[in-house]
């Protein structure tokens, strides 16, 4: 698989090696988006304002929820590309069959938390009355999809813990065209609302698992699943809930954090629910490419920390971020000054429109400070150092943000007002993340330089 799949990122040219890894990573992640996106065409052309909002006022607790087990992955997948870089063989199959027994029970966790307390939780968002009936419906449909979700997010952390971003963006491929054509057929034929957007995502997720977990119990895989290998074995899940509860941790306390400014966004009424639903969906264009290149760097750097090569490391990371600043500045200058085409794609109403330019223009000049922020931290994560992290956005994006967006609704009650507090927690995030990414560096230096 090494030769195969070009997966062994601990040799050959630093820059190369990163961009063939990244380049996959964000066409999956664009991908996803791209039938993200998708969904809110349909719902914001063909079924109006107030189901576009009942999406939005929802997705971030689809987002918290799924940030746990997000989280989670990243510990399988650090884990498996130490382990991968060292050439442990018992190591990698004990830790992709433990990955899978996590994935089943958060499965079912998440499914029942989706039907239980959905309504509850809306409600402590402030979402309005309007929308709340079809907000219920749309998030407790979608839960349905967690666990084809989480599968095919676990079993692509494997591959790319290998060096395989390819497969993970073909499978997700399929899974889109599935997406498209199951809102075609829901919305178009049988005329559903909002819960035909939701089934189409679990179409599309099944999709996309079936062919993930297929790849991984393929026989020749040197990272074969095999169902009756399947177990919870204490000292592997240890190894990896070590890793993956800080991330989880840090997930969640980022979407936490943002389930508060979505409280706050929601207050504001409907058309600045529609207005920041949309700019979410035009911003994961600026974000999307600087997770790949941080997901890349924490690849890169868990492999070549299994393998002993500080020094490819200290490269690989500051690669990664001079990548993702040019890719950064390029794609929000182009939404910068395309602005309303991009918007009028997901709303008729010239207001929504408006107002999501004027968001964008508060945050889109300051994006490239967040390549820095998953630059350093994807470094850490590489080699196993959560805590750290965790600690660094607990201290920003719930404390800073909080007092941020404290400030700014008390002087600027507005959208724009709380679209400010971005910028200003990405900036003291990654100065922070610096700091404690340049004194680890000389840790590094002395344990495996």
């Amino acid at each position: 698989m090494r030769q195969a799949e070009r997966g062994d990122l601990t040799q050959g040219s630093i820059g190369r090696g990163m961009l063939l890894f990244a380049l996959p990573f964000l066409g999956s992640s664009l991908i996803q988006q791209l039938y993200n996106t998708v969904d809110l065409i349909f719902v914001g052309r063909l079924l109006g304002t107030d189901a576009a909002a009942a999406v939005g006022a929802g997705s971030l607790l689809i987002t918290l929820v799924l940030g746990f087990f997000t989280g989670m992955s990243v510990g399988v997948s650090v884990s498996v590309s130490h382990a991968y870089g060292a050439g442990n063989q018992k190591e990698l199959h004990d830790l992709i069959h433990c990955a899978a027994g996590l994935a089943l029970a958060a499965s079912a966790l998440l499914i029942l938390f989706g039907i239980f307390l959905t309504p509850a939780v809306l409600r402590l968002m402030n979402t309005p009355e309007d929308i709340m009936e079809l907000a219920v419906a749309y998030i407790r449909i979608y839960f349905l999809s967690m666990l084809p979700m989480v599968f095919y997010n676990i079993g692509s952390g494997i591959l790319r813990a290998f060096g395989n971003s390819r497969s993970p963006m073909n499978y997700q491929l399929i899974g889109g065209i599935a997406n498209v054509a199951g809102n075609a057929f829901f919305l178009c034929v049988l005329h559903m609302g909002v819960e035909g957007v939701a089934l189409a995502s679990l179409v599309s997720q099944m999709m996309a698992a079936v062919f993930t977990v297929g790849h991984l119990m393929k026989p020749d895989s040197e990272c074969r699943l095999r169902i009756r290998d399947i177990a919870l074995k204490k000292q592997v899940c240890g190894r990896i809930l070590k890793i993956g509860i800080p991330a989880a941790i840090q997930s969640m306390v980022i979407t936490l954090s943002n389930l508060i400014v979505q409280a706050q966004i929601n207050s504001l009424g409907i058309v600045s629910i529609a207005a920041f639903t949309d700019y979410f969906k035009v911003e994961n264009f600026v974000y999307l490419p600087i997770m790949a290149f941080g997901q890349a760097n924490t690849t890169f750097c868990g492999q070549n920390y299994g393998a002993g090569k500080w020094q490819r490391m200290r490269k690989g990371t500051g690669v990664s971020i001079l990548m993702g600043i040019l890719v950064t500045v390029t794609v929000s200058t182009l939404l910068l000054t395309h602005g309303y085409g991009v918007f009028s794609l997901f709303s008729q109403n010239a207001e929504v429109i408006e107002l999501g330019i004027r968001i964008a223009q508060v945050t889109f000049p300051f994006y490239f400070i967040y390549v820095f922020l998953e630059g350093f931290s994807g470094a850490l994560r590489g080699t196993g150092k959560t805590m750290g992290p965790m600690a660094v956005i607990l201290v920003n994006m719930c404390g800073i943000r909080m007092l941020s967006l404290w400030f700014l609704m008390r002087h600027y009650h507005s959208a724009e007002g709380v679209a400010g507090i971005y910028p200003i927690t990405w900036m003291t995030t990654a100065v922070c993340l610096g700091v404690m990414y340049w004194r680890q560096n000389k840790k590094w230096k002395l344990e495996i330089g």
